[in-house]
């Protein structure tokens, strides 16, 4: 493919080769360990093609036709130089950080990064022997002076879970870069297709596949994609870590790409609908939406950004624990569930307090993040609205 191509038509036909495969449309389902050669040649040509990095079918742990399919296509779509597949998103975030980081060293991540990935570097890395420095994700130049002559990463996360702080990641990368730092970038809200990070700096860009890529909550799974330069230090690591992915998941994710345009489109265009629908309610202090120009990293998000995916957060004014569990019972659309970039609509209650290093949550009343899913827009708003009656019995 062509990368004049415009996103639209590549989520269609990025790492289709339907000519390898008797003109089968969708790459198939390969499912294997042992990969057979017919010679010696054959065997060590194909050993020798898997350790230069080169794309090969050699031993099912790296990968088979199903699986570079998907790498190739979420490369191309990232605009970065390779990708590889993890079993989640959370294992994409700690075998990109764990590819970069060693005993001794240390690692700036912002505070409003996912709570597992936090759990990960304050556990995980500290019995290693790597120490994490959280910073606020509105800093700006001053992060220089965080940098010490052992920090080897810049972890980011834009917006950030479930709080959706938005950081300036061109000019955090810049400074990362005149250290010596590797960017990496948690970029599952972004998207492949709306936040560019390779154009804005990042070195590694993270995708909890699970979300928009698979697209219908049916699969686990993680992407990392990075530049030319990282590509050696993350495959090694992989590899050594033994990760990898089912081709069952790989191909639902293969699946679900090919409609990842047009869902993220109409999340896009509700979400923000419902956001501001949200944002005059009686009952809600603030709507936590980079979209909305209310929010304080609007402009950021303007400027870098060419989308919105469906997830954002609110904070409701104080009321009693009665009333907010009325309003969530009486959700009928919405799902009581983790995870989101699915079809479906959800909200999950959330409180930073205890999750943050940095700055204290400075909001009194209840949290929810959102997903606004592919329902009929005037379906979602009345079902919040009939939620918001059932809570106002209890006020």
């Amino acid at each position: 493919m062509s990368k004049n191509h415009q996103d639209d038509t590549l989520v269609i036909h990025t790492g289709r080769h339907p000519e390898r495969f008797d003109g089968v449309v969708n790459t198939p389902v390969f499912r294997g360990s042992t990969i057979l050669s017919s010679t010696l040649d054959e065997w060590q040509a194909k050993k020798k093609l898997q350790r230069s990095g080169e794309v090969g079918t050699y031993y099912g742990r790296f990968g088979t036709p199903t699986t570079h399919a998907l790498q190739e296509a979420v490369a191309q779509l990232e605009g970065g130089y390779r990708s590889l597949v993890y079993p989640s998103g959370l294992a994409a975030c700690s075998g990109a950080l764990l590819s970069f980081v060693g005993a001794g060293d240390h690692v700036l991540m912002t505070d409003s990064a996912y709570s597992p990935t936090r759990s990960f570097a304050i556990r995980l890395l500290k019995r290693m022997g790597i120490e994490t420095t959280f910073y606020l994700p509105g800093t700006g130049e001053s992060i220089e002076a965080m940098i010490r002559p052992n920090t080897k990463v810049l972890y980011i996360e834009s917006p950030g879970s479930e709080t959706l702080e938005m950081q300036d990641v061109p000019a955090l990368a810049h400074i990362a870069h005149a250290h010596g730092l590797t960017v990496i970038a948690d970029n599952t809200w972004g998207t492949p297709l709306y936040f560019k990070a390779f154009q804005h700096g990042v070195d590694v860009s993270i995708q909890a596949a699970t979300k928009y890529i698979v697209g219908h909550s049916d699969a686990m799974l993680g992407v990392v994609t990075c530049t030319e330069a990282a590509w050696p230090q993350l495959k090694q690591t992989t590899q050594d870590l033994g990760y990898t992915a089912g081709p069952d998941d790989i191909y639902l994710a293969l699946r679900g790409l090919r409609t990842m345009a047009v869902r993220l489109k109409q999340h896009f265009a509700s979400g923000v609908q419902v956001a501001q629908w949200l944002s005059e309610r009686p009952e809600i202090d603030t709507v936590l939406h980079p979209a909305l120009p209310s929010h304080p990293g609007h402009m950021l998000w303007k400027r870098d950004y060419l989308g919105a995916c469906g997830l954002f957060s609110i904070v409701l004014k104080p009321a009693p624990v009665a009333a907010t569990t009325a309003f969530i019972d009486a959700l009928q659309l919405f799902g009581l569930g983790a995870s989101w970039g699915g079809y479906e609509s959800l909200i999950v209650p959330f409180n930073p307090d205890g999750e943050r290093d940095v700055a204290p949550w400075p909001y009194a009343g209840q949290a929810y993040r959102l997903h606004v899913g592919l329902e009929d827009l005037n379906d979602l708003i009345g079902d919040l609205e009939q939620a918001f009656s059932a809570m106002k019995r209890h006020l």
